[in-house]
């Protein structure tokens, strides 16, 4: 009988020293939903290294990884392309997980400094960044930008003609 709740006490103890919140509750790894306007744009997403990791068309879905390594978040770069559109990219960054901090009370030093840091438990991105949509603008369409006056500069001003 003893020796069972020994057992039992010491099982506890593990499962509440080798747990590593973030990674539990946030994951390591994250989906991520691409669609552009025209579809069928190729997508073609990087790591901060410059590989290449996902090469595909729209619509798509693809799972990242969130760690680039021990205490370093993944960053991607997304570009999409079509012929006869202009490129256009996004970035993904990972954030700081606030589940990392419940090691302070349920993981411990190991979850801490250990398994979310090496998983990438630790860095999180939030649910609207999951949804990575562009518009791919025809080339050689002029644009035409309509900005408040209040937000040009002086010596843009000054060159500013009147029209009514």
């Amino acid at each position: 009988m003893k020796k069972a709740l020994l057992m039992c006490c010491c099982a506890v103890v593990a499962a509440l020293t080798l747990s590593s919140c973030a990674t539990i509750f946030g994951g390591s790894r994250h989906t991520f939903v691409v669609n552009s306007s025209p579809d069928d744009a190729q997508v073609v997403i990087t790591d901060k290294k410059g590989k290449e990791v996902f090469n595909g068309h729209t619509p798509t879905e693809v799972r990242l990884k969130s760690g680039a390594g021990y205490f370093s978040p993944a960053e991607y770069t997304v570009k999409f392309s079509k012929p006869g559109h202009q490129d256009q990219m996004a970035l993904i960054h990972f954030r700081l997980n606030g589940w990392y901090f419940g090691n302070i009370v349920i993981g411990g030093a190991i979850g801490m400094l250990i398994v979310d840091p090496l998983t990438g438990g630790m860095w999180k991105v939030s649910p609207g960044e999951k949804q990575i949509y562009k518009t791919l603008k025809p080339q050689g369409v002029a644009t035409l930008d309509i900005i408040d006056i209040k937000n040009v500069d002086e010596k843009t001003k000054e060159q500013l003609v009147k029209i009514n």
